[in-house]
């Protein structure tokens, strides 16, 4: 059994492809083994995560996912608890593999209540399982409901009830465990959406199985090897790579700086800022190491760009060009909506040896995409993809759980970052740190993979005597 952390690097299995894999298990195993192997695990992570619990409640639905939380009941039984089982089965209407748990517990003596323990030490949620597409209503519901209201700690059995498996979107009731043990694979829908709120710590058993890195639909992005590059000696300025941000129209300044500073902070050898605002300063004089440029002056043909944030309407008037010309290029907020209204098509046409990361919020990809945000949300992981595929770039899709995808790669999930991201400007500081990583040499998906990981890392990581700003953020980086 693992339990996983941001730092792990592993492959995340949708539900066909765990389906191909358990009935692969299964055919080479004797019968009920499987079953079997998830109860004795249930049962051990329940008496490693509360050693001194009595009673514990387990909510058990009518499929196999309520088999293996009947199973557990009879390991936690012999193991000295006092497991109470709820189930929403009936004995001879439910699977081959569920009725022999139940006969087995009941010959066991684990007790069936109709009704859920007056108090419990540990609630085990075995309701629905990855097979599950609908709500939890009537009585199951009643019971997600009584979970997360209560003071309970709640451990969820392979994914929590409500929860869908391939994309992280949650049902209006939804189990908001404290534990997940995901089994035989790891689900994408742990980490991204209403994941990652719903699941908790998650924990993961293979049941003895192994799940090929192929079938993948995905991977968690774990630590990178590093966050920037060895810096050698006989290096200068030049050698480390020129970035401009091209952005800041009348009243938005404050973004086109933000992003500048996170990359001059996070190692770019030279950061010019090209405002869109005629009226504005020649230059930041907290930050005097930013150069101030007009976007006529620039040579773009050499240049890694931030283009967009605090662009306003403005930034249509530079956005053919920019396209065109940069070879390393980020595209963010307002860019992403020009090209959503005019630029597709140019998009698509860069040079094939450009470098090009997009990095919108669901909104922003709502309208490339012509979606509504709650289709992007509901479907992250094809969302990116299909951006990516569609404007031959790569995709940051931002929010929990972040997306990164990109034409002939898997989608990664960062596993890293917080709601103390959630304030104004740190989108522009990604944008900045990024285009810091395509100026130093990193390819467009490695420098997304490692920036998204590295900017959420920092907020995993913010001291708490200290809010996180924006402004804060970028200083941070390094």
């Amino acid at each position: 059994m693992q339990r996983i952390t941001p730092t792990d690097q592993l492959a995340l299995h949708g539900v066909a492809a765990t389906r191909t894999l358990e009935q692969s298990a299964a055919a080479n195993l004797p019968p009920h083994a499987l079953m079997h192997r998830a109860g004795l695990a249930i049962a051990k992570l329940a008496q490693a995560l509360h050693p001194h619990a009595r009673t514990i409640w387990v909510a058990c639905g009518p499929g196999n996912n309520g088999g293996d939380g009947i199973e557990a009941a009879i390991h936690l039984l012999r193991r000295g608890y006092q497991p109470v089982v709820t189930w929403l089965g009936q004995p001879g209407a439910v699977p081959a593999d569920t009725q022999a748990s139940w006969e087995r517990a009941v010959q066991a003596g684990v007790s069936f209540s109709d009704t859920p323990p007056e108090s419990a030490d540990l609630s085990i949620d075995a309701m629905l399982g990855i097979g599950s597409t609908r709500a939890p209503e009537g009585l199951m519901a009643e019971w997600v409901r009584r979970m997360n209201h209560g003071a309970t700690p709640i451990l969820a059995v392979d994914i929590p009830t409500g929860l869908q498996a391939d994309t992280g979107a949650a049902a209006p009731c939804c189990v908001k465990a404290h534990h997940t043990l995901s089994l035989l694979t790891l689900k994408p829908g742990l980490f991204t959406a209403q994941g990652r709120d719903s699941a908790g710590q998650v924990w993961h058993d293979a049941l003895g199985t192994c799940a090929s890195d192929a079938d993948a639909t995905a991977f968690l992005g774990g630590m990178p090897q590093q966050r920037r590059p060895r810096l050698l000696h006989a290096t200068h300025k030049g050698t480390h790579g020129d970035v401009v941000v091209i952005g800041g129209a009348p009243g938005m300044t404050g973004a086109a700086l933000l992003a500048a500073s996170a990359a001059l902070h996070a190692g770019a050898g030279r950061v010019m800022v090209s405002l869109l605002d005629d009226a504005a300063l020649g230059v930041d004089v907290f930050q005097p190491e930013l150069m101030v440029r007009p976007f006529n002056a620039l040579a773009l043909d050499t240049l890694t760009a931030v283009c967009g944030c605090g662009g306003g309407t403005a930034v249509a008037n530079v956005l053919q060009e920019v396209i065109q010309r940069v070879p390393r290029l980020v595209l963010d907020a307002d860019a992403l909506n020009c090209v959503a209204a005019t630029a597709k098509a140019l998009l698509r046409s860069r040079a094939s040896d450009f470098q090009t990361v997009l990095t919108p919020h669901p909104l922003e990809a709502a309208r490339l995409l012509g979606w509504t945000t709650a289709e992007v949300q509901a479907s992250r992981l094809a969302a990116a993809q299909q951006l990516a595929d569609g404007l031959a770039c790569t995709v940051v899709l931002k929010g929990s759980g972040t997306v990164i995808a990109a034409t002939g790669q898997k989608p990664v999930i960062n596993p890293t970052g917080n709601g103390l991201l959630a304030t104004g400007g740190t989108g522009d500081v990604l944008a900045g740190l990024l285009a810091a990583r395509l100026a130093s040499g990193a390819m467009a998906f490695e420098a997304a993979c490692t920036a998204v990981y590295h900017h959420g890392d920092l907020a995993d990581h913010w001291p708490i005597e200290h809010a996180l700003t924006a402004g804060r953020l970028a200083r941070a980086l390094r």
